[in-house]
């Protein structure tokens, strides 16, 4: 069974820094794209960033970029974020994702794409 876990989230204030982790169990995910979205309250769930599975090429959403920096350790089976200068707009429910298959760059940004989801991490940041 394949599980996705996500953890370090919290309350932080504005400007701030917190580091999300990702452990995967149950497949090796190192030939995976990994990706984070997040879901912030009545709105949907968007694509914030993901790593392609060597970890040399990382796409991220605007509004994240040069904040937030997304790595991996596939020893570990592992995927990070590590989120700086955090703002109140970056609250919302974070969530690791990974496909089943692979699938061509045009669509890392689509939430369709992947197949399996963490439960989502909390992350508040205060004004």
């Amino acid at each position: 069974q394949v599980q996705l876990v996500e953890s370090g989230g919290g309350l932080v204030q504005a400007g701030g820094s917190l580091r999300l982790s990702c452990a995967a169990s149950g497949r090796t995910f190192s030939s995976s794209t990994m990706a984070w979205f997040r879901q912030a309250p009545g709105k949907e769930r968007d694509f914030v960033a993901a790593i392609v599975r060597t970890g040399g090429s990382t796409y991220y959403a605007d509004s994240v970029k040069g904040r937030f920096t997304i790595s991996r350790d596939n020893a570990k089976n592992t995927v990070y974020l590590q989120m700086s200068s955090l703002k109140p707009e970056d609250t919302a429910v974070y969530y690791c994702a990974a496909p089943k298959a692979s699938f061509a760059t045009m669509f890392l940004r689509t939430r369709s794409a992947y197949d399996y989801w963490g439960q989502g991490t909390q992350v508040t940041v205060s004004s």
